[in-house]
């Protein structure tokens, strides 16, 4: 990450450490990040939207160099503690941005605060329901980091262990175990759902499932990565984000998919 002036939300005992940066006056960017990571992984990506916009980048609680509370927060109690966040920063029509674990933190947060009235971005969004099992879901991931470069490698272990695997663990349980499946019709927000080519969490028919589950969604993929779409090089899932901030991204069901992009629906 930048070095970056760092900020605590506290609410009761659950803590959100996060940065703001970025350009003042145009969108506002929410960073969340997924399971056993923190907002160190969004590096390169708070630097590339922060030329379109302010950029906020959290740890959820456990995570980076958020405090643990007594107990692993489920996804409806971290979408709840977001919006507070939110609040308090007086931030109303945000575009939050969840990757794995963060597009299901995100889908709450959006679905049960609609006063929010903020857009939505789905990176690589877990839990595939054909594959909802903590072994299978550990599975796939380890085939996902076989293909990574040394740079998600290397960010991912070092959120790895100041998580440690009991947290993780528990944290799982309560990842798995949430239906996204079930939210995303009530997810009233503009929603661009984006995944790795060769993601091997988040599968294309799954990633069509979310976009068609959504009332206003659409699919992008970023060519040769995997479920760290936005890690190894941030600029391509960057030029998707901001293009969504800015209402361009999006088309209905009948239109053709727009030149230069992979579109999967």
């Amino acid at each position: 990450m930048p070095d970056l002036p760092v900020h605590t939300f506290r609410r009761g005992g659950d803590v959100i450490v996060y940065t703001r940066s970025g350009r003042a006056g145009g969108p506002v960017f929410v960073l969340v990040h997924g399971i056993g990571m923190g907002r160190g992984v969004f590096g390169d990506l708070v630097e590339e939207l922060g030329a379109a916009g302010e950029v906020i980048a959290l740890d959820l609680p456990g995570f980076g160099d958020s405090p643990k509370p007594r107990r692993p927060l489920d996804m409806a109690a971290c979408g709840d503690l977001v919006a507070a966040l939110l609040d308090a920063l007086g931030v109303r029509d945000g575009v939050l941005v969840g990757h794995s674990m963060g597009a299901q933190v995100v889908t709450e947060t959006l679905a049960r605060h609609p006063d929010l009235r903020g857009r939505a971005v789905l990176v690589s969004p877990t839990v595939n329901p054909a594959e909802r099992s903590a072994v299978v879901q550990g599975l796939r991931l380890l085939q996902d980091i076989a293909i990574e470069s040394p740079k998600v490698l290397a960010l991912g272990a070092v959120h790895y262990v100041k998580a440690g695997p009991v947290w993780y663990a528990k944290t799982l349980r309560r990842m798995v175990g949430h239906r996204i499946e079930d939210v995303l019709p009530r997810l009233d927000a503009d929603t661009l759902v984006i995944r790795g080519e060769v993601d091997r969490v988040s599968p294309r028919e799954w990633a069509r499932e979310v976009a068609r589950l959504v009332p206003r969604g659409v699919l992008r993929e970023v060519p040769d990565r995997g479920h760290e779409a936005m890690i190894r090089t941030a600029q391509p899932a960057a030029t998707l984000i901001a293009e969504h901030a800015a209402g361009t991204s999006g088309r209905t069901p009948d239109s053709g998919p727009p030149r230069g992009d992979t579109v999967e629906e």
